[in-house]
């Protein structure tokens, strides 16, 4: 990103995202729960006993964060957008408590997560902070948690959204996760029609985080 561009045409800024939900611009506003993530909660193990911790990093809307907390999970939303915040305090409604106005790359949660929910954040991200990504989610998460959720793949130089190669998300995740889940989907919103992959990595127990 050139230095000399404005704060609102960077994507790794608040502002970029701030105009957009100001101007009503969110293509990537799912409008409900998709139907993978209904999935793997119905899935989860002892859905009756300790709810899983989870964080929902660049939350939007929030429409999974709310399904997450409906569902009884131990939820934690969060977005750099005031405005995104805002959208989503409303719909949140009970549960706006789980909403934090936050920077993922430097907040600091009292414990690790079970599981971050993986959608439109990673490809939102300029490609220069994918690394960082990567080792954030390994930080953040406690041995053997998941990283689970929507991957935006495909070669092309422009975005958001930031389309990522198949092999190239292998190399950024492997070093510290392993791959247990990969499917198709088939309820993508328009503008990531027949691009996305539904995929858990585990967090490995052995890598160093950070």
């Amino acid at each position: 990103m050139s230095p000399d561009k404005p704060d609102h045409q960077n994507p790794a800024l608040p502002d970029f995202w701030e105009k957009r939900y100001r101007e009503g611009t969110t293509p990537w506003n799912a409008g409900g729960v998709p139907r993978a993530l209904q999935d793997f909660v119905d899935a989860w193990p002892g859905r009756s006993e300790t709810p899983p911790r989870v964080l929902v990093p660049g939350c939007g809307h929030a429409w999974e964060a709310r399904h997450l907390c409906q569902c009884g999970w131990d939820v934690l939303a969060i977005d750099f957008s005031p405005a995104a915040i805002d959208h989503a305090r409303p719909l949140m409604g009970p549960f706006a408590a789980r909403l934090m106005l936050a920077d993922f790359f430097a907040f600091a949660p009292a414990q690790p997560f079970d599981l971050i929910y993986e959608r439109a954040f990673l490809c939102a991200l300029p490609r220069h902070l994918w690394a960082a990504y990567a080792a954030r989610c390994a930080e953040l998460l406690a041995p053997g948690g998941l990283l689970a959720g929507y991957f935006f793949l495909g070669s092309e130089p422009k975005g958001p959204p930031f389309a990522i190669e198949p092999a190239a998300l292998d190399a950024l995740l492997a070093p510290a996760f392993e791959r247990i889940a990969d499917e198709a989907v088939e309820d993508s919103l328009a503008v990531f029609q027949g691009r996305e992959r539904w995929q858990v990595w585990r967090r490995r127990a052995n890598c160093v985080a950070g």
